[in-house]
């Protein structure tokens, strides 16, 4: 029996290269890896470029059931673009609809797009999740061209027949993560104090191997055609208890100084950072309900093994 074949591509970042790991561990399907730049897939898989002016890239869909296009110009918290919206747009719109159409002109059945989170919007009450079909409500330039390639995708299949499936994530960790999330590994592993002890919001994350299971699972499950799907670890946390269970799992005292919320906000409107008090402060919860129904999918990786296993990475590779 032929092994079915998946591309993904942004397979030298940190979703789609956990993608291709998963796929080579389960021996279920054939992964072709389309990376921008240095990879370490090479001699584990077929590996490509992934440059969409290149013809090779609609050669390499030849023979493929499914893409998995997590590629994407990601958000950032000190945007310097003068024109943020036109660049998303450049990459997160133009480049994914290219590649859908190319997708779609070599017979590939399924086209798997990772989204975010931000499409549905930047916070929610506590207690009233977003849920994943839920009017978006995207507010930055990242989660507009996110929402419009959804729309756009969605536009495609319908014209073509080529299957849909969207994922949106919110913050993503695990072993490996980067940016402010390693910043935090960082602070609580160097016993920096910090002005965190008393935030009560909700938010929802999701470990790297939940978000690469739901990604597996969307593959050929056929509940998951023309879905979009939420996802996270199905337990949300304040700030300030993600911060003492990542102090436990480096086996670090956590030094959080109870400073009120407001008067961090206020400290950070001072300052410029509003949009940093509000990650720190405001809840962002998702409901991952329709997961458990339409697929019976359940998060099979806990927080705290998560958090063991991005706390043991950071510490082999970031401490002497």
């Amino acid at each position: 029996m032929t092994v079915p074949k998946v591309l993904v591509t942004g397979a030298s970042g940190f979703v789609g290269e956990a993608m291709v790991f998963r796929l080579l561990a389960d021996k279920q399907f054939c992964p072709i890896a389309a990376a921008r730049g240095a990879t370490r897939l090479h001699g584990l898989c077929s590996v490509m470029p992934f440059d969409l002016t290149h013809p090779r890239i609609q050669l390499a869909l030849n023979d493929v059931q499914v893409v998995v296009h997590a590629a994407a110009r990601v958000h950032v918290m000190n945007e310097t673009a003068a024109d943020a919206l036109a660049e998303f747009r450049k990459v997160n719109v133009e480049g994914t609809i290219k590649l859908a159409q190319y997708a779609a002109a070599s017979g590939v059945k399924r086209f798997i797009f990772i989204s975010s989170i931000k499409v549905n919007g930047e916070s929610t009450r506590p207690g009233r999740p977003f849920k994943a079909d839920d009017l978006p409500n995207p507010l930055d330039p990242y989660g507009v061209s996110k929402y419009e390639a959804e729309e756009a995708l969605k536009r495609l299949s319908h014209d073509t027949g080529m299957e849909l499936v969207i994922i949106r994530p919110p913050l993503i960790y695990g072993p490996g993560v980067q940016a402010n999330f390693l910043s935090m590994l960082n602070w609580l592993d160097k016993a920096v104090p910090l002005p965190l002890g008393a935030i009560r919001n909700q938010r929802s994350l999701v470990s790297i191997a939940n978000v690469v299971s739901l990604i597996v699972t969307c593959i050929d499950h056929p509940a998951a055609i023309n879905q979009t799907f939420l996802v996270s670890d199905g337990e949300d946390v304040s700030t300030t208890q993600l911060l003492r269970r990542l102090s436990i799992a480096l086996g670090k005292p956590a030094r959080l100084w109870p400073v009120p919320e407001y008067l961090l906000k206020l400290a950070a409107s001072l300052f410029g950072k509003n949009a940093v008090a509000q990650r720190i402060c405001d809840s962002l919860q998702v409901d991952i309900s329709k997961n458990r129904e339409l697929l019976k999918w359940t998060p099979p990786t806990n927080m705290d093994k998560a958090m063991r296993q991005t706390a043991g990475h950071y510490q082999e590779n970031h401490t002497k």
